[in-house]
Formats: structure tokens, C-alpha cells, sequence
């Protein structure tokens, strides 16, 4: 199943590449868009069997966000953020899954992960009150997921946790307006005193933990995997997606009778030599990370403890995989030369998004080389994204 789903997504990568302007100048993707990738069926890889889904080696979905985010990086990054989020509710109650997933096998599911709402217990479950900012491609969403905590009678913060709030109960502000990954619709939602029963309340430390009730229904790999590295290959796969895009249109050009077909000009003695640099940065963040992330689910179709150290390595490769597709795509801008003056083109638009993308918390590749470092050196290391 996975196979026919990367098919597809294959062939409409073109069509996403054709509307990749519309998508940057009028910061929307379309309903025709959403349809299609929908119809692609890349927003079941990480759902489970039990709901319809495919249920896939999640390299294969990160394979397929890749292709997306280099055909339109705006796209590519909000595909990655709504296919990520079915593995998360996969872990919900069962109750949950059934409430998001039986009415609509197709349903989409935006996330905006920080703790900054306010859980607080009521009868049969919870009162929620918040806003948070960075849901992408919460306009096409039918629920979302809101993170906070869960606030005791004095006021005290007592528990991470994470609740589903269909999209009748939140509001968006669209406050989405960057240099970059401008089609995302990574816009505010905000809910003010909506009930979220208990069993549509999931605590962090259950997923950290590995031991969430929806793995009683969906005890496949897939979901013994660790969350941190889940969501951060989520945000840095679309990055090298648009570093691979950015290379083909570059090589693609100069190979048109030897001069840059968008605007003249004969082959530099620096061009073909950023073209080898550029795939190579991209080919070591391809290769580290998938080899991290095939080593992850091996461990976890074994129904073995993830190591600490294994889990550190994910996180350091993850991290330079952003590092080295940032750099890829510098080298493809600094070699295309003054051209860029004439006018947007898929280079410039490309180093717009990933230089947005790679601003995210999760492609800090300081604060990850940190925290290997440390577990090298047998230090305390304590993060909830490794």
C-alpha cells in the first residue's frame, strides 16, 4: 500500500511544482491541492491499520514528504505537520480514534504542541483555555491538537498534556505572514472554556514513556517509536525536500545548452562545483538520517528498550541533516548568480522556505549536538524531544 502511495505522490509532484508560485504569492493551498494530496493517500502512512490507515515504516513517510516539500516547499512543510499528527492520536484511547477517524477516514488533524493551554479537571474530563500560535495547515483541519497543562485548584501546573478539540471548538487567527513558507497557513487558534473529555487527553509522559492506552489497539512498531524523533524528522524531512528540489531546478537549467535557461549567462568555473558540493550535503543528511531512523524501528519491531544513545544519535543526524540542506541550498543561491535580481524563481523560493523552516527549535543543530555530546560523555541528558 505504501508503494501505490509513493506512486502518487510521485505523480503530482509536478502539479504541486507548477502551482508552487500561486502557492507563494497568494500564501494558500488550495482546496484542489488539499483534495489531491488527500487522494494520494499520504496522510494515512503513519494512521493505523485499525482506522484505515497504512500504518507504514515512517521512512517511508518521510520519503514522501521529501517529494513533496521539493516540488513546493509551503506545501511539502504543511503535509509533514497534518501527516504526522494520525501516529500521535494513534496513541489516544481508543474511544478517541474512533471519535476522530469513524465518521472520516480522511480526517485532518493540526497540532500546535506548546504547553501554554490551561487543562483544568471537571467532571468527566477537562475545561480548556488558550491560544497557540503555529498550527499549520489548520484552515483544512477537522480537529486539532493543543498542548498544556493540567492546572490544579491552586493554580499549579501538575501535568504536560495534549487534548483533541474538533475544529468547531477553536477559532484561527490568520496572523501567518513570512518571507518564507508562506502557503503553510501555520496561523494562531485559540479556545476559550471548551470540555474535552478524558479520554481525548493524552499526558506527554505516557508518550515519552512508550506505554499510551491507543497501543493496546495499534501495538504495531510504529507506535512504540519515540516522540521526539517523530517530530523532529517531521520538521527538518521537508527541508532537505527543499534542498533536493532547489538542486534539480539548478542542475536542470544549466543543462539547457550550457547557460541558465531564466536568464543567460555561460556556465561558471564555480557552478558545477556547487552543484557536486550541494549533493553531497544533501546525500549525507538523506543517508545519516535514514539509517538512524531504520536502526530506531528495528528496535522497535524487536519490542526492545530504545537506548538512551540510540536515541541521541537520531536527534544529533536529524539535526545536521537540516544543518547540511541549509548549506546545500546557499551554495545553489551564491552559484546561481545576479539573475536572482530578476525576479522570484524556484532557487529564491527555495531558500526563503528552508531558511523559515530551518529557524524552527527542532533544526537547532547547536542545542542537538549539545545533548549527544553530553550522553557521550555520560552526562545527565534531559529533553523530551530525544
Amino acid at each position: 500500500m505504501d508503494s501505490d502511495i509513493a506512486a502518487a505522490v510521485a505523480a503530482l509532484a509536478p502539479a504541486l511544482a507548477d502551482r508552487a508560485a500561486q502557492v507563494d504569492e497568494t500564501g494558500e493551498i488550495t482546496k484542489q491541492t488539499m483534495a489531491d494530496l488527500v487522494g494520494t493517500g499520504i496522510f494515512r502512512l503513519l494512521q493505523p491499520i485499525s482506522h484505515g490507515g497504512a500504518e507504514a515504516d515512517p521512512l517511508r513517510f518521510f520519503d514522501a514528504v521529501r517529494a513533496v516539500a521539493a516540488a513546493c516547499g509551503s506545501t511539502g512543510w504543511m503535509t509533514a505537520a497534518l501527516g504526522l499528527s494520525p501516529w500521535h492520536v494513534a496513541l489516544f484511547d481508543e474511544q478517541a480514534q474512533h471519535e476522530v477517524w469513524t465518521a472520516d477516514p480522511d480526517a485532518l488533524i493540526c497540532t500546535s504542541y506548546a504547553p501554554v493551554g490551561n487543562f483544568t479537571p471537571v467532571a468527566g474530563g477537562y475545561e480548556l483555555t488558550g491560544h497557540w500560535r503555529f498550527a499549520s495547515g489548520c484552515a483544512h483541519a477537522g480537529w486539532a491538537l493543543l498542548g498544556g497543562t493540567i492546572v490544579a485548584d491552586n493554580g499549579q501546573p501538575v501535568d504536560m498534556v495534549s487534548g483533541l478539540v474538533p475544529s468547531t471548538e477553536f477559532l484561527i487567527d490568520k496572523v501567518w505572514d513570512a518571507a518564507g513558507l508562506r502557503g503553510a497557513g501555520s496561523d494562531d487558534l485559540s479556545v476559550e472554556k471548551v470540555f474535552v473529555p478524558e479520554h481525548r487527553v493524552l499526558r506527554f509522559y505516557d508518550i515519552a514513556m512508550r506505554q499510551s492506552p491507543g497501543q493496546r489497539l495499534n501495538a504495531g512498531p510504529l507506535y512504540r517509536m519515540p516522540y521526539g524523533t517523530m517530530y523532529n524528522y517531521t520538521n527538518t524531512s521537508p527541508v532537505v525536500g527543499m534542498a533536493q528540489g532547489c538542486l534539480e531546478v539548478f542542475v536542470e537549467r544549466m543543462r539547457d545548452t550550457h547557460r541558465l535557461s531564466f536568464g543567460g549567462g555561460a556556465v561558471t568555473a564555480e557552478q558545477p562545483t556547487a552543484a557536486a558540493r550541494a549533493s553531497g550535503e544533501i546525500d549525507a543528511a538523506v543517508l545519516q538520517m535514514g539509517r538512524s531512523l531504520r536502526d530506531l524501528y528495528d528496535c522497535a519491531s524487536r519490542k526492545e528498550e530504545i537506548p538512551l544513545d540510540l536515541r541521541l544519535r537520531a536527534r544529533r543526524d536529524q539535526s545536521l541533516g537540516a544543518e547540511r540542506a541549509l548549506k546545500s541550498i546557499d551554495l545553489i543561491f551564491g552559484a546561481t548568480g545576479g539573475v536572482l535580481l530578476r525576479g522570484r524563481n524556484p532557487i529564491e523560493r527555495s531558500w526563503r522556505d528552508a531558511h523559515i523552516a530551518g529557524i524552527h527549535a527542532s533544526n537547532d543543530v547547536g542545542m542537538a549536538l549539545t545533548l549527544y555530546g553530553r550522553g557521550a560523555f555520560g552526562l545527565p541528558v534531559d529533553d523530551m524531544l530525544v
